[in-house]
């Protein structure tokens, strides 16, 4: 990843502290308009917020029900754009080590404990997100693969493990080949190519992998990325079938 930067906004608090799911937008009919398909739940990246992300959905799963999470920190600074306060998972953009061990699994443990409270243990669910987003569709495998039914990571990165039982359920997931799209750009200059690289063997050996790299995009997400999602989620039954 890139490196640290000491100009970075860092959100107040301490790395690792517990973290809460307050503010959802949820799709038609409070995300139950057609509950015989999977539930996206989405997951934005720094700076950006609940509203953002739902967009994609007409993209790539115009007829599946979807609940968009905001995260819980406000990036310090942004209560003054012109667009309003972003907000972010994670204590930096992009922390690294066991900050982001830390942080990854407060965030996942939060997101995790809203499903539990907010979904019925029969909807079945897909985890969306890009970037801190990203990050956490796929770190929600390393926690609970078992209450997830798919994930895709758009622009995500790995967290190392260096902290003991940050992913406890990575033995778990090695042997249930859960689903993951993994998308990124080779111009990313957020995410370098090099970690969505080791992302990618990482994911290889824990999942169903499909991933695909896009040439000349950097830190976002393309049409051509929207169709290859839409796509593998028809190849593996999320999007085909009865509406």
């Amino acid at each position: 990843m890139s490196m640290d930067n000491d100009d970075e906004p860092v959100a107040p608090g301490s790395v690792g502290e517990p973290q809460h799911v307050d503010i959802v937008k949820y799709s038609r009919k409070d995300g139950r308009s057609n509950p015989r398909r999977p539930l996206f739940l989405l997951l934005h990246g720094w700076g950006s917020n609940e509203e953002d992300i739902a967009d994609l959905m007409r993209y790539v799963a115009p007829y599946n029900d979807y609940a968009s999470l905001r995260a819980s920190m406000t990036v310090p600074g942004s209560e003054r754009g012109m667009f309003g306060p972003g907000y972010t998972w994670f204590h930096r953009s992009l922390p690294q080590g066991e900050d982001l061990d830390r942080d990854g699994l407060a965030a996942a443990t939060a997101v995790d404990e809203w499903v539990r409270a907010n979904l019925s243990d029969e909807r079945e669910v897909v985890t969306m997100g890009f970037s801190q987003g990203g990050m956490l569709a796929a770190h929600l495998l390393r926690i609970n693969p078992e209450r997830y039914r798919a994930a895709i990571s758009l622009s995500g990165f790995l967290a190392p493990g260096l902290v003991p039982d940050s992913a406890p359920a990575d033995n778990r997931l090695a042997d249930m080949e859960k689903p993951v799209f993994h998308g990124y750009g080779t111009a990313d200059q957020v995410v370098a190519p090099y970690e969505a690289r080791a992302f990618d063997a990482w994911l290889d050996e824990h999942t169903w992998l499909r991933s695909r790299s896009y040439d000349g995009l950097d830190h976002a997400v393309s049409q051509a990325e929207l169709s290859d999602i839409r796509q593998w989620l028809s190849d593996i039954d999320v999007t085909s079938g009865l509406m």
